[in-house]
């Protein structure tokens, strides 16, 4: 096949004294704005202020371990070998051309003529710097990690042809390559070591980083050699800069953008967005993720939910429908698969989630949790049949945490305890990584369906060198393996989409998971125009955005 140009995760431990970059110059664009003028400035240049309600990263080089928020910001920095667009096909990024062989066994790309911005060819030997950069288990990688696993060479045919040598077929790596986790990075910025990388990635993206001050922002000036995909001069974008601001709490963030000292806001309540839908000075920008869905997973490696029968019991005990409906208003419609609706390949099976608080309750009398104890918690063999559910306070919107509260009492109903826990991301990590948790909603974003090889397959279930683990519901099963792996070895379209249904069949049928909605990723803009999402992993886009 050939195109041409015309055609998440494990927390960092670097100390915030390593990661800390002072406030840009005074003189300088991205440091001239705060919240008194953040929406003064004419149509074109300016100063965008954009607020975050994601963690703040501990490193904006995405390569070190790989989550939503280093996508964010990385994605107005860095730039990918390939792009793809909202209906799917993989179009040019870095790589102006691509060929895979017919065995699957090499992929060669011919790449466009572009400069990092400290001056820094775009060339075949940057691309293996880039991928042994994410194969180094001292990178600490896990998402980049997992996408170029199957890579097993890098070769420098030319200056600008780079040909991708894999171990085995890899069906999935056009995709994996579309992702700010792979994006390309400056040699040269990568040679500075990590601490240094970390504080200010080097790409050819529409704009720079020019500081960082932890807890507060990040700023970002123009890239005046901005050259975007199939262009043949630089087209830099409209704004002067942006100051990327991280403000956990949501109705702080809202506010600020009622009173126009922001311009675009991120993770907006259900309540903010049916707002903003009947206000014409905001936009709302609706740009469900790709890959896996939102979902409960139910540790199936320990008990109580290593017996398939108390998985069974709780997810038809959950009953998250009436929560979805009133707590969401309406943004979030409930999901049945494990991946997202965006994914083509995507398929439902809603009789396998009815609630029914009756079955639920002769599953566990068969299970042997047939005894209740002073608090009407069931026990088996005085052991009280107990749930530790780790919420990330930095992943889950408020709506999303009381959905989870109404789950916990819709459970006691028939005897599960179960114990929320909201943290901030660092212990989060730390609890899965430790294995202290029955049940856990953990976000996964990845283009295309081999999310459910990273998430499902038995290798998963063992670390990636940052520490994460993507397999928490432990699945070990044989034959769903056997399934992803010849999907991820098959070329031909139609035969790896029935593949990845049957895939998706048996982790539905295990009941491990308890699928809830798409991936909520939701963006709110006044007193700007031109924000887009990007269709690789749906991050917002501000090369053609301007102010007024």
């Amino acid at each position: 096949m050939r195109a041409s140009a015309t055609g998440l995760i494990a927390s960092l431990t670097l100390v915030l004294a390593a990661c800390s970059g002072g406030t840009t110059d005074p003189a300088d664009p991205a440091g001239s704005t705060d919240a008194s003028d953040a929406t003064s400035g004419t149509a074109s240049g300016g100063t965008l202020v954009y607020a975050t309600g994601d963690a703040e990263p501990t490193c904006l080089d995405p390569h070190v371990g790989g989550n939503y928020p280093q996508a964010l910001l990385a994605s107005q920095v860095l730039e990918p070998l390939l792009q793809r667009d909202a209906e799917g096909t993989i179009t040019p990024g870095l790589a102006q051309e691509w060929e895979v062989s017919e065995d699957g066994l090499t992929l060669t790309l011919t790449l466009a003529e572009r400069t990092f911005t400290d001056g820094t060819p775009v060339d075949a030997e940057a691309v293996a710097a880039n991928i042994a950069h994410l194969q180094d288990p001292d990178t600490g990688s896990s998402t980049g990690y997992l996408a170029v696993a199957k890579v097993s060479e890098v070769e420098a045919a030319d200056e600008r042809t780079a040909v991708l040598h894999l171990s085995e077929p890899d069906a999935a790596l056009l995709e994996s390559l579309t992702q700010p986790w792979t994006a390309i990075q400056s040699p040269a910025g990568l040679e500075r070591g990590m601490e240094e990388n970390c504080l200010a990635p080097i790409g050819t993206g529409p704009f720079v980083v020019a500081g960082w001050t932890p807890q507060q922002q990040v700023d970002l000036v123009r890239n005046e050699d901005y050259v975007p995909a199939g262009a043949d001069a630089p087209q830099p974008a409209a704004l002067d800069a942006i100051t990327w601001r991280f403000v956990p709490d949501a109705a702080t963030r809202h506010a600020a953008l009622i009173s126009g000292e922001v311009h675009v806001i991120d993770n907006p309540q259900p309540d903010q967005i049916v707002a903003a839908q009947a206000d014409e000075a905001i936009t709302h920008l609706d740009a469900p993720r790709p890959g896996s869905v939102n979902r409960i997973e139910l540790n199936g490696g320990q008990a109580p939910f290593d017996d398939v029968a108390v998985r069974e019991a709780f997810i038809r005990a959950a009953g998250p429908n009436p929560g979805i409906e009133t707590l969401f208003a309406g943004v979030a419609e409930r999901s049945y698969s494990p991946l997202a609706s965006v994914e083509p390949t995507a398929i439902s099976d809603p009789d396998l989630f009815g609630t029914d608080l009756e079955a639920a309750a002769a599953l566990l009398d068969e299970a042997g949790w047939s005894e209740t104890d002073a608090e009407g918690y069931r026990t088996r063999d005085g052991e009280r049949l107990t749930v530790r559910f780790p919420v990330s306070t930095n992943q889950s919107v408020a709506a999303e945490q009381s959905l989870f509260q109404q789950i916990q009492a819709n459970a006691a109903q028939v005897g599960f305890e179960v114990i929320l826990e909201p943290m901030d991301l660092g212990s989060w990590y730390a609890a899965l990584g430790a294995n202290e948790y029955e049940a856990v909603s953990a976000p996964y974003t990845k283009v295309g369906p081999d999310v459910l090889r990273i998430l499902y397959h038995s290798d998963s279930i063992e670390p990636a060198p940052s520490g994460y683990f993507a397999n928490h519901a432990q699945l070990d099963d044989p034959a769903l393996d056997a399934l992803l792996e010849e999907a991820s070895a098959t070329q031909d379209e139609a035969a790896r989409a029935d593949l990845m249904a049957q895939a998706q069949e048996i982790v539905l049928a295990s009941y491990s998971i308890l699928p809830l909605y798409d991936q909520q990723n939701h963006f709110l803009v006044r007193g700007a125009q031109g924000v887009t999402a990007a269709g690789g992993v749906s991050t917002p886009s501000f090369a053609s955005a301007t102010l007024g």
